[in-house]
């Protein structure tokens, strides 16, 4: 479900003190039934076990495709416009007690893993278009279960960025995140149905 980009920026997140300059996109979250505070891991967990980004709707796999086939036809996921040469890693402003808490991101992700902690973790990506970041927090539902929740923040490249942001956000809203919805939940479910 969708929310309104408050229910990110009101919470004392630690990735607010190392992406100030960023643009919250989207905040999204995801029902978790049963699932208790201290279960942000075992729901990380749980997504990586599904299959991570390789488990995808097929629309969604598909939208995936076709821009990687365009970035690598235009450029756009040269590694010179990537973390490290056109962007600095945002694990350049944070300390290493932060970074020290990740490796490498299984899976075959395209995100580079910033940090984990007991309630959220953020990994990033950058290419010709954009520097994102993707932060994933654990949150007390009304009910009084957790839920996960995910906030998109986005540093766009100049006038490309804006412009591709843009033209991105219909496929967001009406596939992307829809799947990744489903994703999520069903990952939490069947998690869930093992332990019991």
């Amino acid at each position: 479900m969708k929310l309104p980009v408050s229910e990110h920026t009101r919470r004392p997140w630690r990735i607010h003190a190392y992406a100030h300059d960023f643009a919250v996109e989207d905040v999204w979250s995801y029902r978790t039934p049963g699932a208790g505070p201290d279960d942000f891991p075992v729901m990380l967990a749980a997504m990586v076990e599904d299959g991570g980004f390789s488990r995808q709707s097929a629309p969604a796999r598909f939208l995936f495709s076709v821009r990687w086939k365009l970035g690598a036809l235009l450029g756009w996921d040269d590694p010179r416009a990537g973390l490290g040469t056109r962007v600095r890693s945002l694990r350049e402003r944070m300390p290493e007690e932060l970074t020290g808490t990740v490796g490498s991101e299984p899976g075959g992700s395209p995100f580079t893993p910033l940090y984990e902690l007991p309630d959220e973790c953020a990994r990033e990506l950058a290419n010709r278009t954009v520097h994102t970041v993707m932060h994933l927090g654990w949150v007390e539902a009304a009910d009084g279960d957790h839920e996960l929740r995910m906030a998109v923040l986005v540093k766009a490249n100049g006038r490309f960025g804006r412009l591709y942001m843009s033209l991105i956000a219909p496929f967001r809203y009406l596939i992307v995140y829809p799947s990744l919805t489903r994703q999520f939940e069903r990952a939490w479910r069947e998690r869930a149905a093992g332990r019991s």
